[in-house]
């Protein structure tokens, strides 16, 4: 007896049962195994499919298996499975359509393992698999299936699965958060300063730089012109970052990367944000150095006296540079500082 194996694509289409697959026109490819094995047809077809029982519509790819008997003595039999859409990543992987889920779970259930079956078959290594918060059901039938949590945003939870054995290779979620602090000084040698409504105990009546987290796909020098916009409605430009904080375990394990960054003022009225700022105002330079909490803090402290460092130029910070690699074609923002003997004092970014 022999194994073979033929492939075929379509374009999309309702779900067929075996006699509808027996009826369609293919172009197969053929491989073939001799051994003692039944013969085996696997035909693939994608499209958007219709469960007959749920009437849940659903795109998928629909592979069947055609099982014929010893020389023609048994009769043909077919079995057809279907494969959640999805997309081929560039590390192996694939990436499940989330707009094509099944919202029957018991559906889902027997199409995610036919899935798995496939991709293994396949020699797929990982899957990624996000579940939008309506589709919440379906979770426990995935952690069943052996996919864990990657990571949680507030419409949707991301699982995955390892096929490979061995321990997964699939990145983790993200180490860090990242904050910027703003220190903002006009021409009357003044810092922009808040107090914060929500504090610990021991930072009360400390007046403070604004700060705050940089957002999705938001740029750090524009996360902090934005944060002090928000919290103070002083308009500003983004000047250099000046240092940098990185700290572990900050929040739920998370690691905290923290940058002070300098800024030049633009306005002058304040009109502070009343759901996080008790208060705000521009404070004399000496006397918010000198606040004891500044004082009796190394970390504050230091922050303040590079920033006065800065402001006599006997510092340099890092500028933003927008660059383009060749690696993955998209532009970022370098940060670095450029000293010559023209400019030992920084005086391209002069405040």
């Amino acid at each position: 007896m022999e194994l073979k194996l033929c492939v075929s694509k379509s374009l999309s289409r309702p779900f067929f049962n075996s006699s509808h697959i027996a009826s369609q026109k293919l172009s197969p490819h053929l491989c073939s195994c001799k051994g003692n094995f039944t013969r085996a047809a696997y035909l693939s077809t994608s499209g958007n499919t219709m469960n007959a029982v749920s009437n849940d519509k659903v795109m998928v790819d629909t592979y069947s298996f055609q099982m014929n008997g010893n020389n023609g003595a048994s009769p043909t039999i077919y079995f057809s499975k279907r494969v959640l859409d999805y997309l081929d990543d560039e590390y192996g992987g694939v990436v499940i359509n989330p707009e094509n889920l099944p919202s029957n779970p018991s559906v889902f259930a027997s199409v995610l393992r036919s899935s798995l079956s496939r991709w293994m078959l396949q020699g797929k290594k990982g899957v990624w698999l996000k579940l939008p918060l309506e589709k919440s059901e379906l979770v426990p039938i995935a952690v069943k299936e052996g996919f864990q949590y990657h990571h949680a945003e507030r419409e949707y939870l991301m699982m995955t699965y390892w096929i490979p054995e061995g321990p997964s290779m699939l990145p983790d979620n993200a180490s860090h958060q990242v904050g910027v602090g703003s220190f903002v000084i006009n021409e009357r040698n003044e810092v922009l300063v808040v107090q914060e409504k929500h504090t610990a105990p021991a930072l009360t009546g400390l007046w403070k730089l604004p700060t705050g987290f940089i957002q999705e796909s938001e740029e750090i020098f524009t996360g902090a012109v934005r944060e002090v916009k928000e919290e103070t409605g002083i308009d500003t430009e983004f000047v250099e970052v000046v240092a940098f904080r990185h700290a572990q375990n900050v929040a739920f394990q998370k690691s905290d990367l923290f940058f002070v960054c300098m800024l030049r003022p633009l306005s002058n009225q304040i009109i502070i944000d009343d759901i996080e700022v008790q208060a705000a105002k521009w404070m004399p330079l000496d006397e918010f150095r000198e606040q004891p909490l500044i004082q009796s803090d190394n970390m504050f402290k230091k922050i303040i006296d590079i920033c006065i460092a800065r402001l006599g130029k006997k510092y340099c910070g890092l500028n933003v540079h927008p660059v383009v690699s060749k690696f993955d074609g998209k532009m970022s923002s370098l940060y670095y500082n450029i000293v010559d003997t023209s400019d030992s004092n920084c005086q391209t970014t002069s405040l």
